[in-house]
Formats: structure tokens, sequence, C-alpha cells
């Protein structure tokens, strides 16, 4: 029995090494070595070139090897050429015509060295999904679970008050009263902080909160110029705070965004969002990327994305495709749409020229007739749903895309789940909220996964997830935590400075 007992005691031991050994590798990785190799290596050596075969944009590619075999010996970096030459004289020496530093190649040689070399096997299966009671639920379980994984003592909680201000911050936009604090601390203390947050989130506040937010996510701060004054007249304001004071659906939100039709009373000002960039229909596909994807886009207009293999080329032109028929009308914020035209192509580095399709970022297409190669399209009055205004075609590019990007689109609810956990914790599950791709992992995916579902089967529910968020245990932590914390592990409060606005109505 002993035998057995110090047997078992062993394979445990054995089995945490080789996953503190993993996390250990994987967060050297992640902020050392990936960093480096993007900076000097992955240009001849990543998704877009692969000379002599090495790849080293990911450690999964790395390992993988050269065309010469591996390049790599996990956990003997004096054996790995990889290591051997970064050397100073070393031949061939990497990278071509620079010096790494100690500190840069002795990141390398500690990954190297932490890298398992506990023999691969078979795949595991994924387990299944987990079944949690409501979003605070969710968050407590898998953050506190988060803890628990780093060896992280959390911060002690934050007093009624603090957390009130936090939240009145956060919802209202403001820092409350002295009047507003005495009313709240003489509720039964078991319903107060549950009462206060569904009652800020009907508030006329909140909407204005939500709208300031959400006017400088998707059009930036409006500067000097007169932008902020069009986009009062023109109705945007009044469109996202009505939105938000009315718990639209997001995505039904995001549709009238893209749609641009205005013709329904809660869709007036929705096409200021496209009308603002002023028929430059790249920079309307650098905008939506974010929206609904979650990711930009940007550095795969000339080539596919040079870090990311998840982001191509034709998904760019797949976005200007898709708006590239729109123009703006003279008198108004109107979006007109032709119902002929915006057949183009698109150039790769081999000089190689393909035609721009609605591509999706999941590889979905979004199907429409294109004309045969020399044949003339006439645009006529019986293309029109308004006849001869020549606005609005029966056969809409932007309502086909819109409607694929908020039906069948998870990363939706993802970019949105991310961006709101960011407003209100300082950081995102994926950080930088606007770089969600393959080569940016969730701190904590379990939960991501599962918040974006929830929000998606609760119809995109604004209020039941700022809800669910502010009431959950790690938004109410105090500034500090045990020893040096990640701010990834939210553990602890993570100082976010006030907005212009806020300040102005705390004044």
């Amino acid at each position: 029995m002993l035998r057995r007992y110090c047997f078992l005691l062993c394979v445990v031991f054995y089995g945490l090494q080789s996953v503190a050994v993993a996390q250990d590798a994987a967060a050297l990785w992640s902020q050392q070595v990936q960093p480096l190799f993007d900076q000097y290596c992955v240009k001849c050596h990543g998704p877009l070139e692969q000379h002599s075969g090495l790849e080293l944009d990911s450690a999964a590619a790395v390992l993988k090897g050269a065309d010469g075999g591996a390049v790599v010996v996990p956990g003997k970096p004096e054996d790995s050429r990889l290591f051997q030459y970064l050397a100073a004289g070393s031949e061939p020496h990497m990278p071509p015509g620079k010096q790494l530093t100690e500190a840069q190649q002795k990141s390398v040689q500690q990954w190297i060295s932490q890298l398992s070399q506990v023999p691969r096997t078979a795949p595991v299966a994924a387990l299944p999904a987990r079944s949690f009671s409501s979003v605070t639920e969710a968050v407590d379980v898998c953050v506190s679970e988060g803890w628990a994984e780093r060896g992280v003592a959390a911060a002690e909680a934050v007093s009624d008050g603090v957390w009130f201000r936090r939240v009145y911050l956060d919802l209202a936009g403001r820092i409350p009263t002295a009047a507003e604090l005495d009313r709240f601390l003489q509720a039964p203390a078991d319903v107060r902080r549950a009462e206060l947050v569904d009652r800020l989130l009907q508030s006329d506040e909140y909407a204005v909160r939500m709208r300031e937010l959400w006017d400088v996510f998707l059009l930036g701060r409006p500067g000097r110029g007169g932008r902020e004054d069009r986009r009062r007249q023109h109705g945007w304001w009044s469109f996202l705070e009505g939105a938000f004071r009315d718990n639209r659906p997001w995505n039904d939100t995001v549709r009238s965004m893209l749609v641009a039709r205005g013709d329904r009373p809660e869709d007036l000002g929705a096409s200021w969002f496209l009308y603002e960039r002023r028929n430059n229909h790249q920079a309307i596909a650098e905008a939506v990327a974010p929206l609904i994807y979650g990711t930009r886009v940007d550095c795969a207009q000339c080539h596919d994305h040079p870090l990311t293999r998840d982001i191509r080329q034709a998904h760019y032109w797949g976005l200007v495709t898709a708006f590239n028929r729109s123009k703006n009308v003279d008198g108004g914020a109107v979006v007109a749409e032709s119902a002929t035209g915006g057949f183009v192509n698109f150039t790769n580095l081999k000089k190689e020229s393909q035609p721009a399709l609605m591509v999706l970022l999941d590889e979905r297409v979004v199907a429409e007739e294109r004309p045969a190669e020399g044949e003339k399209q006439v645009d006529g009055d019986d293309l029109y749903a308004d006849g001869g205004v020549k606005q609005v075609p029966r056969v809409s590019r932007r309502q086909a895309f819109a409607e694929a990007v908020v039906t069948s689109n998870p990363l939706l609810a993802r970019s949105f789940v991310n961006r709101m956990w960011f407003v209100l914790l300082g950081r995102g599950l994926v950080h930088p909220v606007d770089e969600m791709n393959g080569r940016n992992p969730a701190s904590h995916p379990e939960l991501l996964d599962w918040l974006s579902r929830d929000f998606e089967s609760h119809g995109y529910d604004v209020r039941r997830l700022m809800r669910g968020l502010v009431l959950s245990r790690p938004y109410g932590l105090g500034l500090v935590s045990g020893g040096e914390v990640p701010a990834s592990a939210f553990a602890a409060a993570i100082e976010r400075p006030l907005t212009g606005e806020q300040l102005a109505r705390s004044w």
C-alpha cells in the first residue's frame, strides 16, 4: 500500500513539474522570444517567406524545424542550431547584419532550456464546455481558477464606498454625490449592489456613457473641425444613445451601421458610421474589421498578414468590396449604394491578380452574381427599390454582407465581450483589444468562449453582460495583491484614467 502511495505521489509530482515547465516555456515564448523573432526574423522566416524552410512565427513552427532538420533540441540550447547561430562570429550568423544583445540571446537560451522534453502523445480531446448559472458565476469561477494555476494571491475586496464610486464612473460616467452614497449605504447590504446596478443600467446617464465610449471606439476622437457637432446634428449620437437606452441587441445595432439605410426610426443616424469616412472604402473596411472580427486587418492590404496566418489579403479586399458601391449623397447623412459595378481585382506580392470576393474571416464567401469577362452592366431604374432615386438597390451588397456577419459570426460577440471587459476591468481578455487573432491568445480562453456564447445565446443582451461583469468578484478587487502579479491574472484592480467626459460631468 505504501509503495502504491509513493508511486502515485511521484506521478502527481512529475505531472505538476511537466505542467510548470510547459507554462514557463509558454510564458518565455510569448513575452520575450516571440516579440524578438517578430522584430528580427519573421520577415524571412514567417507566413510570407520561409527561407530554408524555416518558420519562426510560432513555437510549433520552430519545433517543426527547417529543410535541414531540427533547429531546436528541447532542453539543450547548446546543441540547438537556432541558439548557436545567434552567437557573435557564428557562421552562418542570425539575424544577418545584426548582433542580438546578451540579454536577448539569454531569452532564447532560457526558452529552449525550459521546453518540455516529455514525449508528445496523441492530442487530448477537448473537454465539454462547462455550464454556469450566470455571467457573474462564470467570471468568478474561471478567474479564481486562474489565480490558483498561477499561484497568485488576489487582492482584498474594496469597501462598499469604493465599489460604489467605481460602478458610478463606469455605468453613469461620473463621480456620485455624497447624498447618493448615503442612500446606497442605507439600503440592505445583501441587495444594494444588485439594485444599484439595475437602476444605473436603466438610466439615461448609462446610455450617454455608452454612447461616449462607442463614439470613440467606432469613429475616434472628433478633434477640431466641427466633427463633434456634425455627429450630433446628423443623429449619430442619438442613434447610439437610443440603442443602449433601449437595450437593443448588439448585432441589430451593428446591422444598422453596416446597412446604413435609416429606414426605421431607431436607425436614424446609423449611416454616419460610413458617411464620416467620405467614400474612402479602404478606411471603411479598416474600421469595420475590429467591430465585427475584433482585429485590425490594415497589415493585409498589400499581402497576407506578416505575423498571423488567419488574416489574408483576400480578407482585406473582401471588406473593401462589401462597401465599394457606396457613395455619400450631398445634403444629408445618406449613403447611397449602386446596384452595379464594384468588381475589382487585387495583386499579391507575386504580381498575381485575383478577383476581390466578399470573403469573411472564417472563409465563408458572400455570394453574388458577377458579370462575365467583357460583359457591360446596365444600371437601370428597375434594379432599385426606390426607382429613379437610385440609392437603395434591390440586391444590396451591404445588406448581404451585414446579414452574414451579424447572424453567423461568433467573432462579433467575442469582440464586444472583450471590449467591454477592457472597459470595466482595465485590460481585455485578449490584449490589445483590436488584435484578437491567432497570434494573440486570450488570458482566460474558456471564460471568453463562455461569455461570448452566452452573450449570443441571450440575444446580444448588453445590459445582462454589463450587470454580470460589474457584480463579479474581480471587478470589486482592490489595487494591491500579494507579490508580482501579471495584469492578465485580474487578481487586482488595474488603474484606469478618467476620460475627459467623466471629469467634465463630475465637476
